[in-house]
C-alpha cells in the first residue's frame, strides 16, 4: 500500500513577501511561541553545519536543520549563504531556501526562498528582545545602527511595527555610502526622528540607548566598557563585534547557550577568557518565562546565535497561509517512483 505522499509547493519570495509584509506583531508572537516551545524540550535543534571555501574565506553556506514539535509540528532545514562580496555588486549578502518536511512521512512538502524568512526571524527576534529587556527602565528613545544593511532595515521595521518610536537615530557604517543610503530609507519610510550619521562607533553607542548591531565583523572590533557606561539594552545581532571585557562588563543573555558559544562568537571569547559561562545571565526564554530579571544598573546585551526552530515557525506560517488562500504552486509529479517494488 502506497502512503499519502504531500504534494510539493515552491513558493516564490514574491509571495513570502506578501504573506509576512505589515504583519510585525504577529510574527513577534510565533516568534515567542517558538523560543517559548525550545525552552519547554519539545523542539530539536542541532548544532549548525558551515560550509567554508579555502579560497574565498569571507565566504559560507549554513545548514540549519531543525524540529518544532508539538500538534502541529514540522521539521526542516534553512541553507543560507553569506557572501559579502555580493555587496560590492549591489545584491543582498545572504541568500537561502528553506524545506519544509512532514513530521509523519518525513517527505518536504514545500521549498521557498528564505532571505525574506531568515530576515524576518531575526528581526522578530530583536523586537521581542528589546522590549522584554528593556522593562523595569526607562523605554529607549533613541536607537543606534552599526551596520546598515537588510537585518539593519528589517530591524528598525519589527521596531517600528511593534510600536517603537524614536526621537534620534544615529547610524554607522563603514561604507558612508551604505549609511546614506539607510537614512534614505528611513525617510521614505516616514520615519521623523533625528537620524545622524556618526563617523566613528563610538559616537554612535553613546548616543543611544538601544543599540543595533548588524555588521559582517569576523572579530571584536568593539574594545572599550566605556562606551556602554551609560547603560544601554544591546541586540549584538552580528555575535563578533563586542570584546569579552565589554560583555563581562553587563548582563549577558543569549537564545541558547550551547549554540551561542561556537563559531568564535564574542560569547564564546568571553568564555575563553573567563573559563566558566558564570558571565552568562540566561536565555530570552528565560526573561519571557519570568526566571531571570533583566538589571537596570548595568548594559544589557543580547547575542542571539539564531535557531533553525524560528525558521521552521516563520516558514510554517506562510505556507499555512497560502494554502488557506489557495495559492500554493504545487509540482505535479516532483516524487515519481512512490511503490517499494515497482
Amino acid at each position: 500500500m502506497v502512503s499519502s505522499v504531500p504534494a510539493f509547493a515552491v513558493i516564490p519570495g514574491t509571495q513570502v513577501h506578501a504573506v509576512l509584509a505589515g504583519q510585525e506583531k504577529r510574527l513577534v508572537e510565533i516568534v515567542a511561541d517558538a523560543y517559548r516551545r525550545h525552552d519547554a524540550g519539545v523542539t530539536v535543534n542541532p548544532p549548525s553545519a558551515f560550509l567554508t571555501f579555502p579560497d574565498r574565506p569571507d565566504s559560507r553556506i549554513i545548514a540549519l536543520p531543525a524540529s518544532l514539535g508539538g500538534e502541529d509540528g514540522v521539521d526542516g532545514i534553512k541553507w543560507i549563504s553569506s557572501f559579502p562580496s555580493n555587496v560590492d555588486t549591489g545584491m543582498p549578502r545572504a541568500s537561502a531556501v528553506l524545506l519544509l518536511n512532514d513530521p509523519v512521512t518525513g517527505y518536504p512538502y514545500a521549498c521557498m526562498e528564505a532571505s525574506i524568512v531568515s530576515a524576518v526571524r531575526t528581526a522578530a527576534s530583536a523586537a521581542l528582545a528589546a522590549e522584554r529587556l528593556s522593562r523595569g527602565r526607562q523605554r529607549p528613545r533613541r536607537l543606534a545602527v552599526l551596520g546598515t544593511g537588510l537585518i539593519a532595515r528589517y530591524t528598525h521595521g519589527f521596531l517600528a511595527g511593534t510600536g517603537w518610536d524614536f526621537d534620534d537615530i544615529a547610524l554607522y557604517d563603514l561604507s558612508a555610502e551604505h549609511a546614506a543610503e539607510f537614512r534614505g530609507y528611513l525617510r521614505r519610510t516616514g520615519c521623523t526622528s533625528r537620524v545622524t550619521v556618526h563617523p566613528g562607533p563610538e559616537a554612535a553607542i553613546r548616543a543611544a540607548d538601544l543599540v543595533l548591531f548588524a555588521t559582517v565583523a569576523g572579530e571584536p572590533h568593539v574594545q572599550e566598557p566605556g562606551w556602554f557606561a551609560h547603560r544601554p539594552v544591546v541586540l549584538h545581532l552580528s555575535l563578533r563585534d563586542l570584546a569579552p571585557r565589554v560583555l563581562l562588563s553587563g548582563d549577558n543573555f543569549v537564545d541558547d547557550v550551547d549554540h551561542a558559544q561556537r563559531a568564535r562568537t564574542s560569547t564564546l571569547l568571553a568564555e575563553e577568557l573567563t573559563g566558566d559561562r558564570d558571565f552568562l545571565s540566561g536565555t530570552l526564554a528565560d526573561v519571557l518565562l519570568g526566571r531571570v530579571t533583566p538589571r537596570t544598573d548595568r548594559p544589557v546585551f543580547f547575542s542571539p546565535f539564531g535557531l533553525g526552530v524560528l525558521d521552521l515557525a516563520v516558514g510554517r506560517h506562510v505556507y499555512r497561509e497560502l494554502a488557506a488562500a489557495g495559492v500554493l504552486a504545487e509540482v505535479d509529479g516532483f516524487f515519481h517512483d512512490l511503490r517499494r517494488y515497482g
